[in-house]
């Protein structure tokens, strides 16, 4: 059965990004152990972003100026983008622009993930856009032994403990592996 997954890292208190849209508090840690990422992937039929996560992809992998870097990056996954503007698309490379409200998209979602998952890569307001429809089924972060002063946020809205259950614990390199179910909200 397909599952809607939000899977990402984040600082020890809660932020995706610093102030400038930086990853490299990321990069500075020490990285999990080799073939965790890929065996997660492995699951994924279909990935899911906002164009600002998407815009940091295409600059940090320069995918634009070597298109065909794509499919290492991805394999074949259809990816959609929640956008409100026009996007540049790497030759090859099976990007759908959409916009709207997360309910209106979710049955081509489910569609393009076959019997995979569909994988929420960021950032957190789109994550958030899908718990509160009622359409995200586990949270999987990685939270790194860094703080920062702002930023972007985990998530950015509030969630009460009745929603999020804790269903592992592992640790990852020097990162802590949270696994949460997520329950639906009444009325969704």
């Amino acid at each position: 059965m397909t599952r809607v997954i939000y899977y990402t890292a984040s600082t020890l208190n809660g932020f995706l990004a610093d102030e400038h849209n930086s990853l490299d508090w990321l990069f500075a840690v020490e990285p999990p152990p080799p073939g965790l990422y890929e065996r997660f992937l492995g699951t994924v039929g279909v990935l899911v972003e906002g164009s600002t996560t998407y815009e940091w992809v295409l600059d940090f992998e320069g995918l634009l100026a070597d298109p065909g870097k794509w499919r290492t990056v991805y394999g074949e996954r259809p990816t959609f983008v929640f956008t409100t503007r026009d996007l540049p698309v790497p030759d090859g490379a099976d990007v759908r622009l959409v916009s709207g409200d997360v309910r209106a998209v979710f049955g081509q979602l489910r569609e393009a993930a076959g019997d995979g998952d569909i994988w929420v890569v960021g950032g957190g307001d789109l994550a958030g856009q899908f718990l509160a429809a009622g359409l995200l089924d586990e949270i999987q972060v990685s939270i790194a032994p860094v703080a920062l002063t702002g930023g972007a946020p985990l998530l950015p809205l509030r969630v009460e403990s009745d929603r999020l259950t804790l269903r592992s614990v592992e640790q990852q390199g020097q990162f802590a592996f949270l696994t949460y179910d997520v329950a639906r909200a009444s009325g969704t």
